[in-house]
């Protein structure tokens, strides 16, 4: 038995901390709240009003623009097709909402630190530690404090599908520009290319399949977060499939769960065409 006198404990520390940043920052995180509330019901109202048949069509286009697969653009606008037939549309479209939302923000946050970390070393070395907490800390335990900062509601369901699937995206581009040919930047710099516009000219350009796959598994790992969210106030799939669960509806909680897998076939397809060569099949 391990002795009780070495025993420690961070709860206490960190249960401050965090009613600390209640109690003296609560309209901030407010305004915040407020804020991606705002955009998030905008995109979310955007996609459930439009007519069934337009996001059919623009989802075929963009599997058409990035892959350029007539069999491919047939089959995702059947798949969803399939989604709305088995009742699940305006669910569904909640649930792309707020995915659409998580990887807004994660493109914006993940991007940048992976430049930032390609580019610096000891940038690198505080951020692969950080990232590493983030994706095996059990989505569960951090979810308590973006409850008690935000509450109940979409707004910690998108933060915390953030924090879970926003890693790949900031590990992949940094990857990506590391592994750009560095005679190629040589080169840049040698026709008088400043660091900025070999970073946008050279460098991204380059790295753009790298990042796209981190932006897929970004995408993935946030659809992954749907039945967690939903139990937090989230709507969308997920909670049809949490409703499914509690009421040992396995019909029900099945349905759902193909909704949520179409919905990430159709994601990974298009976002994997965008990171690959077109070709025409």
């Amino acid at each position: 038995m391990f002795p009780e006198s070495l025993n420690f404990s961070i709860r206490k520390p960190i249960n401050h901390f965090v009613d600390m940043l209640v109690t003296n920052y609560g309209s901030t995180f407010r305004a915040i709240s407020d804020a991606i509330l705002q955009v998030l019901l905008l995109i979310e109202g955007v996609l459930r009003g439009t007519p069934w048949w337009v996001v059919i069509i623009a989802f075929m286009v963009l599997a058409w623009l990035g892959t350029r697969r007539v069999v491919l653009t047939i089959g995702v606008g059947i798949m969803l097709l399939v989604v709305g037939m088995l009742g699940l549309w305006d669910q569904t479209m909640q649930t792309l909402a707020l995915m659409t939302m998580a990887t807004l923000i994660s493109v914006v946050i993940g991007i940048p630190l992976g430049i930032l970390a390609a580019k610096f070393r000891s940038v690198q070395r505080i951020i692969l530690p950080v990232l590493d907490v983030m994706q095996t800390m059990p989505s569960f335990v951090y979810l308590i404090p973006a409850l008690m900062l935000f509450g109940l509601g979409k707004v910690p369901a998108v933060l915390a599908t953030i924090i879970y699937a926003v890693p790949p995206l900031i590990r992949l581009t940094d990857l990506g520009i590391r592994q750009v040919d560095h005679e190629v930047v040589e080169a840049s710099t040698a026709f008088g290319g400043s660091p900025m516009r070999i970073l946008f000219g050279t460098e991204l350009p380059l790295a753009m399949p790298t990042i796209m796959a981190g932006l897929n598994q970004t995408i993935m790992m946030a659809l992954s977060m749907v039945v967690v969210a939903s139990m937090i106030g989230a709507r969308g799939l997920g909670e049809t499939v949490l409703n499914g669960i509690q009421t040992l509806d396995v019909g029900k909680g099945l349905e759902a769960g193909i909704g949520i897998v179409i919905l990430a076939i159709v994601l990974d397809r298009i976002t994997q065409g965008f990171g690959k060569p077109r070709r025409f099949k």
